[in-house]
């Protein structure tokens, strides 16, 4: 979907959202309520200037809107891969990026993440999965590796990956597959601005997705794992 087609359904047209390049800020009124609106557009690839731009929209948020609910809107291809952005430490300023997001959290805003165009790589894990929840359109794509470069990282043949894929959503794209695994809690249908305000009220404060993934069949060890790591 496109990105205004979107705001206008969430916000019946009752917003400020505006484009500067591949970044999407602004506020919508929902219900009598301002939400602070930070995203991208057009696949973009989070690179040094756009981690900083999204990180100063959730700042300037916390600084002059307390507890003002935040929405990001989620369609990227991933980090940047280019050596400029290498060398000046693309990790580190994606990392300040979450950081930030983190520190709204604590500073009492909530946070809710949508991918509606596309999720990749770790331009997601920082721009949808860090948020309280992260919520999804039926026709989003999200990946975070494609089956060739889990191949190299796990050393098992691709032919293994892809036969696993079919009957195992970890090692799969796709939406549903990662409402599944908990990393996406539910996909919004029909009234878009109904599932925003349900969003608001009823989304965990507490990092649930491994035991949804454990619930949905996804992620069948991760909450187990986790509570043995806890009282260990």
């Amino acid at each position: 979907m496109e990105w205004k087609t979107l705001v206008d359904q969430l916000f019946t047209s009752e917003h400020d959202v505006q484009r500067e390049g591949e970044l999407l800020r602004g506020t919508g009124q929902l219900n009598g309520q301002s939400i602070a609106i930070v995203g991208t557009t057009d696949h973009a690839a989070i690179g040094v200037e756009l981690a900083l731009a999204q990180a100063r929209v959730v700042l300037d948020t916390v600084s002059r809107h307390p507890g003002r609910p935040i929405l990001l809107l989620v369609d990227t291809q991933g980090q940047r891969l280019r050596h400029r952005d290498e060398l000046l430490g693309i990790n580190r300023y994606m990392a300040h990026l979450g950081c930030c997001i983190e520190f709204a959290r604590l500073s009492g805003h909530r946070v809710i993440g949508l991918v509606y165009d596309q999720a990749l790589s770790g331009g997601f894990i920082t721009s949808g999965l860090i948020a309280d929840a992260c919520y999804a359109l039926p026709d989003a794509e999200i990946r975070v590796m494609r089956l060739p470069a889990m191949a190299r990282v796990t050393k098992l043949d691709e032919g293994r990956l892809e036969e696993l894929s079919k009957s195992n959503p970890v090692f799969a794209p796709g939406v549903r597959n990662y409402v599944a695994m908990g990393g996406i809690r539910s996909l919004w249908e029909g009234d878009l601005q109904s599932a925003l305000v349900l969003a608001l009220a009823e989304s965990p404060l507490h990092d649930e997705r491994a035991a949804d993934g454990a619930v949905r069949g996804g992620r069948t060890l991760a909450a187990s794992v986790i509570d043995r790591v806890s009282w260990s």
